[in-house]
């Protein structure tokens, strides 16, 4: 950071559209479609309830003067030409109408119109006869309606009026925030403190520019968020937002795309004019991908679709920048692998920060953040969690932390305890445990084994990451899992490493053969996760002896250029076949190996087995035990749920 001598003065964040003439801020216009609905039916009612107001019958002298004897006239008003009136509601059904109107002549009826109505008992005035206003309600209203709403959607927009519905379609939909309203800082974000320095580059240079310049550098216009989802990239996107104290322009990228030709392109013009009219300032394009694939014909069609020329708008805007514009453009992506070469290319995107998954310090570092806004007991061992979370995201880890806050207050529990965590930790990896499961005993029995075999290959193979424990308690798709503890993270695998996986993944089904006397559909996951091991040694890391060195998976480049039918495959079908009998040779191998190690102990997978049966869960201390020769001294699950029973009845006797 700058000293405050060097430190040129912060301009405070205002509003675009609070700041004076010399940076107007377009107005922000929405509406959805259901306003439109809404001023149609408004139109609609008012016609009606104007029609239904001057619903009048037409009569004429001879059914007037039948009315009228047939005392079934209420009222009228005598005109100078037409006489109004009105019926009796006795005399008229539901939907005819109370209101008449008759033409008469003065001149031939006069005298008798009189002596007429003061006979029948008629309440008559003479009254003076407008002729406007029936013209105005019936016809000239309605019009002017129609033609104000014709007016407001669609001629003011094409007379450039700021707010019209047709011109907003081409308006960015960037939300501006500052610092005042984002909260995140770098204090929130963790477990990527690499992205974080290089970042914070960013922000100096827009506090302090000058610094930069001093020897002539020129700070990245561009700067690319890479990483799987989950991740951090929009959080650390926010705490850029938190911690620079400029306007901070942000927008997803399918938001430049609509039903309009050409809007995309022009959103984007619009956006960056904004951004250049509020310099310093930063924009942030969260998932770019969804506008910057690769250009070229494809197999879906041509190369001039709105996609593209959104993208080719982004492009020249980006080269459009000069070194004193300071409008810094962050994105964020986690298909890096199909943006087109012209968008990160050294002078839009100079700089790809990768956002990778977090390592075991950064896992513990991100609970730790995590773990600040909820009460945590004094066992709870957040380093011993993050061992167990190898590959989890930063999302995934903070949903382990709110599971386990939500579990414990379901328990009524004063704090989160350590089993909290590790019941949470497995139910975002595999699913929820299905306790209430009822299962045959036979299945059981065939479960415990499967997972026996699992653990005790797991716990012999000194290849094999450690063990942490095994349930045979239903979980997710699966009747049971066996857990391993990693002791580091791994950023490569080995040849033996990979082999030891492949022989615990063939520990289940053995031990179903060789206690059950048959085999089951559950090592249908261990057989597609073995088979999916032995072809990655075999088509991309070239651990075969017979093919080499050699990589046979699909070029990701290659793809992206020229379509290639799903299926199609890139060699031979001779080494097609070499392939399938090295994965062959591969599998039996390991196979083999593990059928070895179970029928050289199988005392101690019989008695892993029993005691899965008995007590449901065991760990890494429970199994060593068991192989060692002990006995497990612990309360079984059924002592567990009297306990839990007496415990309830206990509590309701209390409170009764």
């Amino acid at each position: 950071m700058s000293n405050g001598k060097n430190k040129k003065p912060v301009r405070p964040v205002e509003d675009p559209e609070q700041r004076g003439p010399k940076k107007p801020s377009l107005q922000s216009y929405r509406r959805s479609p259901f306003s439109f609905l809404i001023v149609v039916l408004i139109v609609l009612s008012a016609i009606m309830m104007l029609q239904q107001f001057r619903k009048i019958e037409n009569i004429d002298w001879g059914d007037f003067e039948r009315h009228i004897q047939n005392k079934e006239i209420a009222s009228v008003e005598i005109g100078e030409t037409r006489i109004t009136g009105k019926f009796k509601e006795t005399a008229r059904g539901e939907k005819e109408p109370l209101s008449f109107e008759v033409d008469y002549n003065p001149n031939v009826v006069g005298e008798r119109l009189t002596k007429l109505l003061a006979d029948s008992d008629v309440e008559w005035k003479f009254t003076r006869q407008n002729i406007w206003l029936p013209f105005l309600l019936t016809w000239l209203l309605p019009f002017v309606l129609i033609l104000g709403v014709l007016y407001f959607f669609f001629a003011r927009p094409l007379r450039g009026g700021a707010g019209g519905m047709l011109m907003s379609f081409g308006r960015s939909k960037h939300r501006v925030q500052n610092k005042d309203r984002v909260k995140v800082t770098f204090k929130d974000v963790a477990g990527i403190e690499e992205a974080k320095e290089e970042v914070a580059e960013i922000i100096e240079f827009l506090k302090n520019p000058k610094k930069f310049q001093r020897l002539g550098g020129r700070i990245p216009r561009g700067v690319l968020l890479i990483g799987p989802p989950g991740c951090g990239k929009t959080l650390l996107a926010k705490a850029i937002a938190g911690q620079a104290d400029v306007p901070f322009f942000s927008i997803s990228g399918s938001d430049f795309v609509e039903m309009f030709v050409g809007v995309g392109a022009s959103r984007v013009r619009d956006l960056f004019k904004q951004a250049k009219d509020n310099s310093p300032c930063i924009i942030f394009l969260d998932e770019v991908d969804a506008i910057g694939r690769k250009r070229g014909a494809s197999f879906v069609g041509g190369g001039h679709d709105e996609r593209e020329q959104t993208l080719n708008a982004i492009l020249v805007e980006m080269d459009g920048f000069d070194t004193n514009d300071q409008v810094i453009v962050i994105a964020a992506t986690n298909r890096s692998d199909i943006l087109d070469h012209a968008l990160t290319r050294p002078g839009r995107f100079d700089r790809q920060i990768f956002v990778p998954l977090p390592d075991l310090k950064g896992r513990v570092d991100i609970l730790k953040v995590h773990a600040k806004n909820v009460k945590m007991g004094p066992e709870a061992n957040l380093e011993r969690l993050a061992r167990g979370t190898p590959m989890f995201s930063g999302a995934d880890l903070a949903a382990i932390i709110n599971e386990a806050a939500l579990a414990a207050t379901m328990a009524n529990k004063d704090h989160i305890e350590m089993a909290d965590l590790e019941e949470a930790r497995d139910k975002v990896r595999w699913g929820r445990a299905k306790r209430s499961r009822v299962i045959d005993q036979k299945e059981k029995e065939v479960t415990a084994y499967h997972e026996a075999g699992h653990t005790l290959v797991q716990s012999m193979l000194k290849d094999a990451d450690p063990l942490h424990k095994v349930s045979i308690i239903p979980r997710g798709p699966m009747g049971g899992a066996t857990f391993a503890l990693p002791e580091k993270d791994r950023t490569m695998f080995t040849k033996k490493y990979c082999m030891a996986l492949l022989q615990v993944c063939f520990g289940g089904r053995i031990a179903e053969e060789m206690f059950c006397g048959d085999i089951s559909s559950g090592a249908q996951s261990d057989i597609q996760q073995a088979t999916k091991i032995a072809k990655q040694m075999i088509l991309t890391w070239g651990m075969s002896d017979q093919l080499g060195p050699i990589s046979y998976g699909p070029d990701s480049g290659i793809k992206d250029m020229v379509y290639i039918m799903p299926g199609e495959k890139e060699y031979s079908e001779k080494t097609a076949e070499a392939i399938d009998k090295e994965v062959k040779k591969i599998t039996d191998h390991a196979y083999k190996d593990a059928k070895d190690l179970v029928e050289s102990h199988k005392d101690e997978l019989d008695r892993i087995a029993k005691a899965l049966l008995k007590y449901e869960t065991l760990d890494a201390e429970d199994v060593d035990l068991i192989l060692k020769g002990g006995q497990l001294d612990k309360p079984t699950v059924s002592d567990l749920l009297a306990a839990e029973q007496a415990k309830n009845e206990e509590d309701s006797e209390n409170k009764s």
